[in-house]
């Protein structure tokens, strides 16, 4: 099957006369039709398509829904259009797919309407011209491979050491009951509309539209925020109190490489790839593959175990694009990947530890709790069940327990920790993983103390899980913060401007950029409303825009050196009046110990373009 796809701001077309003795037969109604933002897909059925109808048009529809998700297009006409090959499909083929296809763009909830087949047709469109206006695809039978999904057993481990099923377990805490009945008995949750959407607006955090579904762009407060968060990985990562060297890398790898090939064939179809000279590539999962391939070229000593090695890797996960969700689920993401190397699985288990307590500490900095998820084997837990119960004695609360095949996957155990969201939803953020596999696959070796070669064990984690998903966290705090009848804010060292100065009129401006950039130079990211605005509405504004610290500038403060400071806090009106010194001291002391980077845009909001925001 071939398509021409295009986004019209008009189209229109009338039966005028059968082109074919086949002619499908046509109602009055679907005799001509007229409507507006449409994209109108020119559909030529080719010979051979009718060997797996199912799959064709199954490719189709995801094809034509990817593109209507990307343009914003209202409605879909499906037009049977014989010119985009000379390979033709008989009639009755032609007429079964194109009513196939129908069937399964209305069923992905789209507005469609298909043109009759075998007719000539008059019709007029006025393509909208953008980048994305015009579109073509060839859509192949083939099913794309898919991923088997496993048939796991489950369980609930208690800190005192005794095991329940899911079904028989009682439960006292409503989120770990969530969290159970969606990953172990499968129970649909009632959802609802989020929150994280609109938070991340305010943020110029989006989809990229000229990019594959599931990828986001940043605008320049997201990309300060994003700044930010990698600056702190890595500071977290430094506290952990082992030696980590910090790289970087390609995204891309061969498949020729037997060890790239192995540890791709565990994640099935959600690889992207792509071919290149001959070549062919797959974009990382995560840091892993290249900072395994450095390794391997590392000459080390048991005297240098247990190190890590960290990176903030671009990472590409070819999700299905029903699952994708805006800062959560993606196709592109950033992940903070720490790789502990140990020398052996007993040191591995005392360093995950280590990590459990900086996991926890780093979500309860934000004022959330954390639930685990243990998938690991029987014989895992039956072996190392002192070391199991141990992780669970420190988390302080039951966990659930996945159980999978014996010996399929690299790592041991892999435990995820879960936040419960503003919509009663199990979303995992954290994790750690003991590896035994990926040192032997790439070939990682270390010299024990008698000399010999040795492979390590080694830790996978993500303390913060990844940018976007920490992220993600953050905002789920402020949308429980909403719900509670609490302000909602980012906190103060993560927002893109912690203070903005608002002069009362034009005849304090001077004096309101004075005080911006004394404020500025405590590395505190201040701007000014400079803009010939109501004050009401200047203040407005920062309100929607979350800033932390609004300062009014008018004659009183200019003649008592006293600002009116609006703190966003509980409260709906905290006014204070503090000195320079004094506002300068409480953001310093509310920021301490976290990374701080200058502004990304102009200190003056009149130099800044207005852009659009969903």
């Amino acid at each position: 099957m071939r398509i021409l796809a295009i986004h019209a701001e008009k189209f229109s077309f009338e039966v005028k006369q059968k082109a074919i003795d086949k002619a499908e037969e046509v109602p009055n109604e679907k005799r001509k039709y007229s409507t507006e933002n449409v994209l109108v897909v020119f559909t030529t059925v080719e010979d051979g398509d009718d060997k797996n109808i199912e799959a064709l048009t199954e490719n189709a529809a995801n094809e034509i829904a990817e593109i209507v998700n990307k343009v914003k297009a209202s409605e879909v006409i499906v037009y049977p259009y014989a010119h985009l090959s000379k390979n033709l499909a008989s009639p009755n083929v032609a007429i079964s797919v194109l009513k196939e296809l129908e069937r399964k763009l209305k069923e992905k909830g789209l507005k469609v309407f298909r043109t009759p087949f075998g007719w000539y047709k008059a019709f007029e469109i006025k393509c909208l011209g953008h980048p994305l206006s015009e579109l073509s695809r060839e859509i192949k039978p083939e099913k794309p491979a898919k991923e088997v999904k496993e048939k796991h057993e489950y369980a609930i481990l208690t800190p005192d050491g005794k095991l329940y099923s899911p079904e028989e377990y009682v439960f006292e805490d409503e989120n770990f009951k969530i969290l159970v009945e969606k990953e172990a008995l499968k129970k649909e949750l009632p959802g609802g509309k989020p929150k994280i959407p609109e938070y991340c607006a305010k943020f110029a955090i989006e989809w990229e539209p000229y990019s594959d579904h599931g990828h986001m762009r940043f605008g320049p407060e997201g990309a300060l925020i994003m700044d930010l968060l990698a600056e702190y990985s890595w500071q977290v990562v430094r506290s952990l109190g082992i030696p980590v060297f910090y790289i970087k890398g390609t995204n891309m790898f061969n498949l020729k490489i037997d060890a790239v090939m192995e540890h791709a064939k565990l994640f099935g179809s959600r690889l992207y790839s792509l071919k290149v000279d001959n070549n062919q590539l797959i974009l990382r999962f995560a840091a892993c593959h290249q900072q395994f391939a450095m390794l391997k070229d590392w000459i080390i000593s048991y005297k240098n175990l247990p190190f890590g090695m960290f990176e903030v890797a671009d990472s590409y996960r070819l999700e299905q694009p029903g699952e994708i969700t805006l800062c959560f689920r993606l196709r592109k993401f950033v992940m903070p990947d720490l790789h502990i190397i140990t020398k052996d699985l007993e040191e591995a288990k005392k360093i995950t530890f280590l990590v459990q307590e900086k996991i926890f500490e780093e979500i309860r900095k934000i004022g959330r709790e954390y639930y685990a998820i243990y998938n690991t084997t029987k014989s895992f837990l039956k072996e190392h069940w002192d070391y199991v119960l141990e992780l669970v004695k420190r988390e302080g609360k039951p966990v659930l327990l996945v159980f999978y095949p014996e010996g399929k996957y690299y790592w041991v155990i892999n435990v995820e920790y879960i936040i419960i969201d503003h919509l009663k939803r199990p979303r995992e953020i954290g994790t750690f993983q003991i590896d035994i596999g990926n040192a032997k696959r790439f070939n990682i070796t270390y010299r024990d103390e008698k000399g010999e070669i040795r492979y390590p064990t080694i830790i996978h984690t993500a303390i913060i899980g990844s940018l976007e998903r920490y992220l993600y966290a953050i905002f789920d705090t402020a949308a429980k913060m909403s719900e509670e009848g609490k302000k909602p804010r980012l906190p103060t060292w993560l927002s893109p401007v912690q203070v903005r100065v608002i002069p009362v009129s034009k005849e304090f401006l001077n004096k309101a950029i004075e005080i911006a950039k004394k404020i500025e130079e405590s590395q505190i990211r201040v701007d000014v409303d400079d803009r010939d605005e109501t004050l009401g509405r200047k203040i407005r504004e920062a309100e929607k825009s979350w800033i932390p610290y609004v300062v009014v500038v008018g004659k009183k403060e200019v003649e008592s050196n006293i600002l009116t400071v609006r703190i966003r806090g509980e409260e709906k009106e905290n006014i204070k009046e503090l000195t320079l010194e004094e506002l300068v001291k409480i953001i310093k002391d509310e920021t301490k110990g976290y990374p701080w980077k200058p502004l990304t845009m102009p200190m003056l909001l009149s130099q800044r373009p207005i852009y659009k925001r969903e």
